[in-house]
């Protein structure tokens, strides 16, 4: 029935005030305000904000120079690091936070000081008593050095003090210096000279300071000298002696400190001979040539004092002996001494020879009554027997020495040609270089106690000469065979004789190799984790010994070597960029194998943001288009559902856009979006509200029309809303007005 409808003009505006507390962006500088630091050393400027959650930060001088130094930040802080600190850092550093379109800085000064090394004292001399000695304290590498004070004391009395106020025309390292002189006295033995220096650098413009200046002091205990004088010599028995007889003479000398005593012989064109730093000098085995005049000197820094005495050495009856023994085994190539010495003659004369007047090849040296034949190296012609003959006066004796030659001078040599194999065929090569004679050599080869194979070597030629012998075999190794000692020996008969050991060996355990095998790779507790859990890698290998694990990180852009301990490599709180393909590499020197797993980080929804076009306040028979963003792995499902409404219908989406088609105001209220996947799920609300539209026109209303028909046919209705809402579940979208249409 048709009747004027009053429409009731009202407008319902429902405001939801939201508040957010914010706090003013505020910076903090560590060190406060300025720093004091060593040139050479690392220094760290830190900058810290409050009131922002990702604030960035800039560094810059107060005069824009460089800033000679690494930034790094992270959050709400920032470091400057100078290293090492150098001139070209004293400045004042400006951190610059910026938080939006708020925008703070603070500053820190840096000043800069040298002050690396102790002070050094340096005397012009020897202190000796009365006479002047200048004192110098060197500073090294000083800056600033108008700030250096430098002060000598001796003893508890002060010397001298200096500070350096001249003014600095360039920033530079400089050494500093006092100089002091002073007359040493007795007294002065045992005091301390001490030097210290002090930087005041932690003065600034008048104003107290902040700590105590940092000096360094060096200190120098003194000795003061007097002369040696007074020097003395007692003999006995007396200045005359007879050849092998024996004499001891003692010094004594006065002066500050003691003086040191030293004997000297005097010669023949005047020179001294020091034979002795001791007070006593005993002389036994008096000879010939040892009769001369002996000089004794009392010696310290500051001067010495001598004084001379003649000992007198009578001739005696001589004999001659040679060593070592009648007969001697020489290495070849080594050094051989014979030695012919004379006993009871006063000036003998030497001579030497082989038996059959070959040459000596060697170096004669005779020194009073000793001669000797030196054999440097010893080769094959010096093979003979070598006669030593001394003659005295008119007296003439001879003593002869054999010398036979041998070469066994090196341990045998074991070389394999290739790497030791599980199955693989090897040669083995025990080589004994530089023998001789080779005719006398035996050598074997073993495996544990086992004899593998032995070898004699026959006499080849009679020409002398070093030769290289060596056994060879080939053997197949086994697994069995790794611990076990391959050793290889050689003996050198030379017949019955005693003297460098006749048999050497060498050995080498035997380390059989195996490529590697049974390879595994797992992670635990899964595969596949959640954002923040802690996951280990494990990689192991089968029982192959020297087997090298390595651990990569797979990625187009090249792999990445994780730095694993004993195969096993833990991620803490794993996030997204962890996830992927792990490869385990397990080589030696015999080959390698590979074996990979992949690696998956679920990440929960998080950061959501909802948007709502063209408004949250729209008119009656407006579409209302929400889209929510939010990251997560695996890709979260984003349901929408209208709050506090009982049997509502709940809509679900995978790119997070929901559009409410022609809506009213039935459809005004707060909503709930959900984002969730297998790691976890986030939500929000957001509220809308349909504002009924304005109309003055007289027509029958056809909202009443289709509340009459809703009504007549309320049954079908809910039948298709129900329809309609399982289609808009799996499109991603919903209708309000779609779901209320009936067919007819």
């Amino acid at each position: 029935m048709p009747r004027k409808m009053v429409v009731i003009f009202g407008a319902l505006n429902i405001l939801w005030m939201v508040f957010a507390a914010s706090q003013a962006l505020k910076i903090e500088v560590s060190p406060k305000s300025k720093i004091v630091a060593q040139i050479g050393a690392s220094v760290s400027l830190n900058c810290s904000t409050t009131g922002c959650a990702s604030p960035s930060f800039s560094w810059r001088t107060q005069i824009d120079s460089p800033l000679n130094g690494k930034v790094r930040s992270e959050g709400t802080m920032s470091t400057l690091i100078i290293d090492p600190v150098s001139f070209g850092n004293e400045h004042t550093y400006l951190c610059t936070a910026t938080c939006g379109s708020e925008k703070t800085e603070k500053t820190i000064k840096v000043h800069i000081y040298s002050f690396p090394k102790d002070p050094e004292i340096h005397l012009s001399g020897p202190l000796e008593v009365g006479k002047p000695i200048t004192a110098k304290c060197l500073v090294p590498d000083v800056y600033p050095f108008d700030r250096l004070e430098i002060e000598m004391t001796k003893g508890n009395h002060h010397l001298e003090k200096k500070e350096f106020v001249e003014p600095m025309e360039t920033k530079s390292l400089e050494t500093k210096s006092l100089e002091v002189t002073f007359t040493p006295t007795n007294e002065d033995t045992g005091k301390v000279l001490a030097c210290q220096a002090k930087l005041h650098i932690y003065e600034n413009d008048g104003e107290p300071p902040e700590k105590e200046p940092p000096k360094r002091e060096t200190t120098r205990k003194l000795q003061v000298y007097i002369s040696p004088k007074n020097t003395v010599i007692s003999v006995n028995p007396s200045t005359r002696l007879l050849e092998g007889g024996s004499v001891t003479m003692t010094c004594t000398s006065e002066g500050l400190p003691a003086p040191q005593i030293l004997w000297n012989k005097k010669l023949d064109n005047g020179s001294l001979q020091l034979l002795s730093e001791n007070a006593t000098l005993t002389l036994i085995a008096m000879r010939m040539e040892d009769s001369g005049i002996y000089v004794c000197e009392g010696v310290n820094l500051v001067g010495k004092n001598g004084k001379e005495v003649e000992l007198i050495v009578q001739e005696k009856l001589f004999t001659v002996e040679i060593s070592p023994g009648p007969q001697i085994a020489a290495q070849i190539g080594d050094s051989v001494v014979l030695t012919c010495g004379v006993t009871g003659c006063e000036s003998p004369s030497f001579s030497w020879r082989t038996q059959t007047d070959s040459p000596l090849n060697g170096k004669v040296r005779s020194n009073g009554t000793t001669s000797t034949l030196t054999l440097s190296p010893v080769s094959f012609e010096n093979e003979h027997s070598y006669l030593c003959t001394v003659t005295c006066g008119h007296k003439k004796k001879e003593k002869g020495i054999k010398v036979d030659l041998y070469s066994f001078s090196r341990d045998p040599e074991i070389e394999m040609s290739n790497l030791l194999v599980d199955g693989n065929l090897v040669n083995i090569s025990c080589k004994i270089p530089n023998v001789y004679p080779s005719d006398r050599l035996e050598m074997e080869l073993l495996k544990g106690e086992s004899i593998m194979k032995n070898q004699t070597f026959l006499f080849d030629g009679h020409k002398k000469s070093l030769e290289t012998k060596s056994l060879e075999m080939t053997f197949i190794p086994t697994t069995e065979d790794t611990g076990k000692v391959l050793v290889c020996r050689a003996k050198l008969h030379i017949d019955e004789r005693e003297f460098e050991r006749k048999q050497r060996q060498s050995t080498q355990t035997l380390h059989v190799k195996v490529a590697p095998k049974d390879i595994n790779l797992t992670a635990f507790p899964s595969e596949s984790v959640k954002e923040g859990d802690t996951v280990t890698i494990f990689c192991t290998c089968g029982n192959v010994p020297q087997t090298w694990i390595i651990l990569k990180k797979k990625a187009e852009a090249g792999d990445t070597v994780l730095k694993s301990t004993n195969g096993a490599y833990t991620i803490h709180k794993a996030q997204l960029e962890d996830a992927g393909v792990y490869e385990c590499e397990s080589k030696n020197e015999i080959g390698f194998q590979l074996t990979s797993i992949t690696l998956d980080v679920k990440v929960p929804p998080r950061n959501m943001t909802i948007s709502i076009h063209p408004s949250r306040n729209v008119k009656e028979g407006e579409n209302i288009t929400i889209t929510c963003n939010t990251f997560s792995h695996p890709p979260a499902v984003i349901t929408l559902k209208r709050a506090g409404v009982a049997n509502d219908v709940t809509m679900c989406s995978k790119n997070g856009t929901f559009t409410l088609y022609h809506v009213t105001q039935n459809d005004t209220g707060v909503y709930v979006i959900s984002a969730s996947n297998e790691a976890g799920d986030d939500s929000g609300r957001i509220e809308i509200s349909v504002i009924r539209r304005e109309n003055n026109k007289d027509y029958f209303s056809p909202e009443l029309l289709v509340l009459y028909c809703a009504s007549s046919l309320i049954i079908p209705a809910i039948g298709m809303i129900i329809y309609f809402a399982r289609k808009a579940n799996m499109k991603g979208s919903y209708s309000l007005v779609e779901a209320q249409k009936s067919k007819v």
